[in-house]
């Protein structure tokens, strides 16, 4: 990469860090051109001629991030840890999500945006769910699921989870100890409300 490119490309970063924080301020449709450019200190032309419209900037914005957390999940599921261990990193990296694009904003990106929807559910079938098969799988390998457990049983389960977790999390809020909850949370998640078999 030429200096040249360097250049354009730590514009195009800025560009897109502005661009989140200007959505967590105000939703996607509230968002102007001129006011990324203003607290981006570029011009509107600048924008224009790297992303070509404002709905090409946001999924920009989106796709980049999607793409940094399946990159992270990947090295972490590569770095040995327990089950326990990876279904943690995901949960909790969901509240990670969760703070930069709240629900609100995802279904305002993906209802605007069929090209984001379909990237998202194409990442979501190469790559996510992939990774998490593997994960299950070697959880059965190792004696940390049940076998008599099917593989679809813990993706179910890990699906209802991650759906309730936006209410899980308010839950957790209002509770008097959010880390206890939570942790209880995992556990049920793993042992059940009997506890461990």
């Amino acid at each position: 990469m030429n200096g040249f490119e360097k250049r354009a490309q730590l514009i195009k970063e800025k560009i897109k860090t502005t661009t989140l924080e200007l959505l967590h301020a105000s939703g996607p449709e509230r968002i102007r051109i001129a006011d990324i450019a203003k607290a981006a200190h570029v011009s509107q032309v600048t924008l224009y001629n790297y992303f070509g419209s404002k709905e090409g900037l946001l999924r920009e914005v989106f796709k980049s991030y999607i793409d940094g957390a399946i990159r992270d999940f990947e090295t972490y599921m590569n770095e040995g840890h327990s089950l326990k261990e990876k279904i943690e990193y995901i949960l909790f990296q969901k509240n990670e999500v969760l703070k930069e694009f709240p629900p609100r904003l995802i279904r305002e990106l993906l209802l605007s945006d069929q090209e984001l929807k379909h990237y998202l559910e194409e990442q979501y079938a190469q790559k996510s769910l992939p990774l998490t098969m593997r994960m299950i799988e070697e959880g059965k390998s190792s004696g940390e699921i049940s076998e008599q457990v099917s593989t679809e049983s813990v993706l179910a389960l890990m699906r209802m989870y991650m759906s309730q977790y936006e209410l899980m999390l308010s839950m957790a809020q209002q509770s008097l100890d959010m880390e206890k909850f939570l942790d209880g949370m995992l556990h049920l998640f793993f042992y059940g409300i009997c506890g461990k078999e």
